[in-house]
């Protein structure tokens, strides 16, 4: 049987989930009498938490209006789901970061939120959960992942709702800082980094820019109409299949769409698919391919984890590394 004191508990989370609740509904919840809710009602009403009884047929009782009551409430569930969402976030650099008057990072917003749920849950619970983290395990270190500030990520985000424009001030990868306008279509999470991509007017191009990378941005009067059939991740993804790098790949593979795709995805290399009129797109061929990239060392052993006949049209670099992989390869087998 549930102890009075945890009754009383009870019922202040449902008078917290908002509007008001007939003594019948509060009772049937609580499992007592309509007296013994209004005694409860009375607890709480000693210890200052504002409950007001509402009269008339549908009357009741509620929290007075804007009341927030400070400590928090979670069963094992809600709790744990919170606080694994915060870890994920923090890994996938999804949470930004927290620093000092100087701007020096000391923390992340997920790691601060951790700590203050952590504070305010009941010792058993808290126990159970340091359990759990403490097991978790990742198969890759945190690194040192580039997060948006959180005033540029919440004034982009509102102008995306009601599609207007905004300014910004950019800087490059190479250092080059510019300001701009632009009509943002959606905000895109890849890889650990957050991406807007958006028209710019000022060129009359789509253009896909790194939330980190934003110093300021701030909502323009106007609003623009976003293309008919949308899809800002797709977006995101060719725009950095196509960005500059310092090697210009183009490849022919012998395959199908899906095959390529599991070794090259479309954040990777564009494939030219074969039109309709040409046959099932499922049928293996030769299919052309592009792609760019700072470094080739990592393609070679992609193109061999492919298993499918290629031939490299460009650089002649990446041809040279891949049969210098084929020697190695060679000599080991005949090593072993």
């Amino acid at each position: 049987m549930a102890r009075p004191t945890s009754r009383v508990l009870t019922l202040l989370e449902l008078l917290q989930s908002g509007g008001i609740r007939t003594v019948a509904e509060l009772a049937g919840r609580l499992g007592v009498d309509g007296r013994t809710v209004r005694r409860y009602v009375e607890h709480l009403v000693d210890l200052d938490i504002p409950v007001e009884a509402v009269r008339g047929r549908y009357g009741g009782y509620r929290l007075a209006p804007g009341y927030r009551l400070p400590p928090l409430m979670l069963n094992d569930d809600e709790a744990l789901a919170v606080l694994l969402g915060l870890v994920a976030g923090r890994r996938t650099g999804l949470l930004t970061a927290t620093g000092t008057a100087t701007g020096t990072a000391t923390g992340t917003a997920g790691e601060t939120a951790a700590a203050k749920i952590r504070r305010v849950l009941p010792e058993r619970l808290a126990r159970r959960l340091d359990a759990v983290m403490e097991s978790l395990a990742f198969t890759d270190p945190p690194g040192a992942l580039a997060t948006p500030e959180t005033g540029v990520l919440l004034a982009i985000a509102d102008a995306v709702r009601h599609r207007r424009p905004v300014s910004i001030r950019y800087t490059t990868r190479d250092g080059r800082r510019s300001e701009r306008t632009l009509h943002p279509y959606g905000i895109v999470t890849h890889s650990g980094r957050w991406y807007v991509t958006g028209n710019d007017p000022g060129i009359g191009q789509d253009r896909t820019f790194r939330l980190d990378r934003i110093a300021d941005a701030r909502a323009l009067p106007g609003s623009f109409e976003p293309p008919a059939g949308l899809d800002p991740a797709q977006r995101v993804l060719s725009g950095l299949a196509k960005a500059a790098y310092r090697y210009e790949v183009t490849l022919r593979i012998h395959g199908t769409v899906e095959q390529i795709r599991t070794r090259l995805p479309a954040s990777v290399a564009s494939v030219e698919e074969p039109v309709a009129a040409e046959g099932d797109p499922h049928t293996e061929r030769w299919l052309h391919v592009e792609l760019r990239a700072e470094r080739l060392d990592w393609l070679p052993p992609v193109l061999a984890s492919l298993d499918r006949p290629f031939v490299i049209e460009r650089p002649d670099e990446l041809r040279d590394l891949v049969i210098a992989l084929a020697d190695r390869l060679t000599t080991s087998a005949r090593q072993g």
